[in-house]
């Protein structure tokens, strides 16, 4: 009777053929190595999914969301590269962009948004579909609730192509609501500040950098003879980078320039009293308008934004140092006399002081309007030194009225 063969057991191999097997396994591993470092690392950031599986997961779990997916896929295949392989691998990915805008040198420049604006937007529908029509020009005034029946008379003036700012120092918003323009401007409110403080903080150059001129206006200007489109054109005419409506001469005249003169759409130049103007080319004799009414194109407001001072809040000084931001600015700054207002004289902001030791609330805030002009004025004179000892350059000899 034949005997079965055992299962499971085996002759036992020759020396040679242990070798031959242990030679094929080392060529193995470092053929399999060399093909490893010849192709790039796959980045799992790069994958894209398609949006109906994105939905679908952050549908069916909501605290497990497609980018937490990716976050962890991402962590764990970077921890399982070593030291070596995650140095390099986190270099490949940076991305660093120095002509963006400071802070966002990181981001791709394609995803880089650096301007905004005032235009509302919908909450709902399609994001391209949300404005059919673009204001070319802001308007901002800053109002309190008593100034509002001359605020809407103002804000008849000018047209569709204006958007409208209004800044609330008074804290009453809601009570605006009875005109039907008011419902469309932008409102901004914070108590007891002024028009600087406001215009410092929501009106950066990138975010008003959508319009082509940008108004900034007090709240106690009469406007029976003034076209705010008719105004556009004539700067435009003239290219005034800075200007402002002329003055009725019987109210609320301070100075020769601003006066509206009955003979010319624009002037650019005046005469002051003796010894007031060291040169006929500078304020307040050319080169100035005042701050009640002025109006900055947007390359003009990017660098007036800059020289507002966060602290002095009633920007007293400031239209005599406007020239420093056109060039030629004698023929650059200008008042137009055929679009004109009138200034009422309303003491309202300066009713939003406080009374001290005695005095009318309006008397402190005048005291501090005075010295803001002599800080702001030194401010420039000490700046522009240190700079031309900087530069080794003697300093030009400019004196100013004050």
């Amino acid at each position: 009777m034949a005997k079965l063969p055992i299962v499971g057991r085996s002759a036992p191999r020759k020396p040679n053929e242990s070798m031959r097997l242990l030679v094929v396994t080392i060529i193995g591993v470092m053929l399999g190595f060399f093909i490893g470092i010849s192709f790039p690392a796959v980045s799992i950031t790069k994958l894209h999914f398609p949006s109906s599986i994105v939905s679908y997961i952050e549908d069916k779990n909501s605290a497990l969301t497609a980018q937490a997916i990716l976050n962890h896929a991402w962590t764990t295949a970077r921890n399982a590269k070593g030291n070596d392989t995650e140095s390099s691998s986190e270099t490949a990915m940076k991305i660093y962009v120095p002509t963006n805008p400071r802070g966002a040198e990181s981001l791709a420049p394609g995803i880089v948004v650096p301007e905004s604006d005032f235009h509302p937007r919908r909450l709902w529908g399609n994001p391209d579909e949300d404005l059919p029509f673009k204001p070319k020009y802001l308007v901002t005034f800053t109002v309190g609730i008593s100034q509002k029946e001359n605020i809407n008379r103002a804000v008849k003036k000018f047209s569709d192509n204006f958007a409208i700012l209004l800044f609330h120092y008074d804290g009453r918003v809601s009570e605006w609501d009875e005109f039907e323009w008011s419902k469309r401007a932008i409102h901004i409110s914070v108590r007891r500040q002024a028009k600087w403080w406001y215009a410092k903080r929501f009106l950066h150059p990138d975010i008003v950098a959508s319009y082509e001129y940008i108004f900034i206006w007090d709240e106690d200007l009469g406007v029976e003879h003034f076209n705010a489109e008719e105004y556009i054109k004539l700067v435009k005419k003239y290219q005034l980078e800075i200007s402002q409506p002329g003055l009725e001469p019987d109210r609320g005249l301070t100075w020769q320039m601003t006066k509206r003169r009955g003979d010319h759409q624009v002037h650019k130049e005046t005469e002051e009293r003796p010894g007031w103007c060291t040169d006929p080319h500078l304020p307040p004799c050319a080169a100035f308008v005042e701050i009640m009414a002025p109006v900055f194109s947007r390359d003009a407001w990017r660098c007036v934004w800059h020289m507002i001072q966060n602290d002095l809040v009633h920007g007293w000084g400031l239209d005599f140092a406007l020239r420093r931001c056109v060039d030629p600015a004698h023929e650059k700054i200008g008042v137009v006399d055929s679009q004109w207002i009138v200034h009422q004289v309303v003491p309202s902001l300066g009713n939003q002081g406080q009374s001290e030791h005695g005095r009318a609330p309006w008397e402190g805030v005048r005291e501090r309007c005075r010295k803001e002009w002599g800080i702001f004025q030194t401010r420039i004179a000490e700046a522009e030194k240190s700079y031309y000892e900087m530069m080794g350059v003697p300093p030009p000899n400019v004196t100013f009225v004050h």
